[in-house]
């Protein structure tokens, strides 16, 4: 984050335009992406002898053991994001997905810890609270954009997602439903754009739009004897720019982000029989034209682009559907587990109590009275907040038809 001050006028503007389409929506608490060249991961082991190893092992413990995690040791300047679980051990018996019910003297577990740099989490936290909310939680951007974009066929079979933002592309990859890494990628949309603006002589805004009305990921599939026109600056002449030129410059930084991924996927020890889902690429910079062509040559991996249409009902709209939307739907879906699982949590720790159907009530007046019936409606509504959540959630990101979204 460069600037505070435009990051909390697009906050408030967001807010804006939710209230306009929602106006009895209240927001207080917001999930929040994040991504950066300053965000690092590391493995970690961690096990915890129980203290009454005669019972089941229940979830608090589980909640303890990750919370210990939270004291491992990283650099100076840094702050843990998140602590993922990949695979749990109790005693002698290995890769337990969920360790809750099982008995033993000692459970464990290998866990992926994500750290970012504490100025730029502190500047993202100061950003949301300047605009009147409170960060509910940060959530790795690549991680958001799996949940929106996989299913749980995906995760099974192994998988990679490059979510190809505009300064960054961030990797995450997933085998036998297990996170098993995550990097960041120091390039992304907004390095095509300058290696273009640079490499023609156009200007910026001149770039991004060639980038995107013409540019493609191999140069062998841009017509060699096609040109784009220019207008020249303060009378000078229009400018020819070739389109094999401008999809050469595209493949040489798309092949180097694409080298990188190669390498981090190899550093886990995974390789194309293990990664049977292959490659998703979903964000704004996975739209260009030919990328899965040039993203299976260059990795060995067959690739496709993620929608994030895994979890959106029959009836949304369907620019909902493009991969920029990925991270912001995954967030969302962060919001709603985290609900349901507290939910679920509450109801249990509150059971059931029986209400007799009728009451006998005493007072100290000496006529008799009469057992009143009381009518108990066995099944309490439920609270319909998910209701009215799913039914403005279209409305949430509904744009007029005519709206060019950039």
């Amino acid at each position: 984050m460069l600037n505070i001050d435009q990051t909390i006028k697009a906050i408030q503007q967001a807010l804006a335009n939710c209230y306009e389409s929602n106006p009895e929506l209240e927001i207080n608490e917001v999930y929040v992406g994040i991504a950066g060249h300053h965000i690092k991961s590391l493995q970690t082991r961690g096990d915890m002898v129980r203290q009454d190893p005669e019972n089941e092992i229940q979830r608090w413990e589980i909640d303890q053991l990750l919370n210990n995690q939270r004291k491992t040791f990283i650099p100076a300047g840094d702050q843990i994001i998140d602590v993922i679980p990949q695979d749990f051990h109790v005693d002698n018996i290995q890769n337990i997905k969920d360790p809750v019910g099982y008995n033993g003297v000692k459970v464990g577990a290998n866990f992926h810890i994500i750290t970012g740099d504490r100025n730029a989490i502190r500047n993202i936290n100061r950003a949301v609270e300047r605009s009147g909310l409170v960060t509910k939680d940060l959530v790795l951007q690549p991680l958001a954009s799996a949940s929106a974009v996989m299913s749980d066929i995906d995760m099974e079979a192994g998988v990679a997602i490059l979510d190809i933002g505009g300064g960054t592309s961030d990797l995450a990859v997933f085998y036998e439903g297990i996170l098993k890494h995550t990097a960041v990628i120091p390039f992304g949309g907004e390095n095509i754009t300058n290696d273009i603006r640079m490499g023609l002589g156009v200007l910026k805004s001149q770039a991004e739009a060639m980038k995107v009305q013409f540019g493609s990921a191999l140069a062998d599939e841009a017509k060699a004897n096609a040109y784009i026109t220019i207008p020249g600056l303060k009378g000078m002449p229009a400018k020819e720019i070739s389109v094999k030129n401008l999809a050469a410059i595209i493949q040489a930084r798309m092949s180097e982000i694409l080298d990188f991924v190669t390498y981090h996927i190899k550093q886990v020890g995974l390789d194309s029989r293990a990664l049977n889902g292959g490659i998703i690429l979903t964000g704004g910079g996975s739209q260009l034209k030919h990328l899965i062509q040039l993203t299976e040559y260059t990795t060995g991996l067959n690739a496709r682009i993620g929608l994030p249409n895994e979890h959106l009902a029959p009836n949304h709209i369907e620019e909902l559907k493009k991969p920029m939307y990925a991270t912001c739907l995954g967030l969302i879906l962060k919001g709603y587990s985290d609900y349901d699982h507290k939910h679920k949590e509450f109801a249990e720790k509150f059971k059931k109590v029986e209400v007799p159907r009728t009451l006998k009530v005493e007072t100290p007046d000496p006529a008799p009275v009469a057992a009143m019936p009381v009518t108990v409606d066995a099944n309490i509504r439920k609270q319909k907040f998910w209701d009215k959540f799913k039914n403005n959630l279209i409305d949430l990101f509904k744009e007029e038809e005519d709206q060019v979204i950039k």
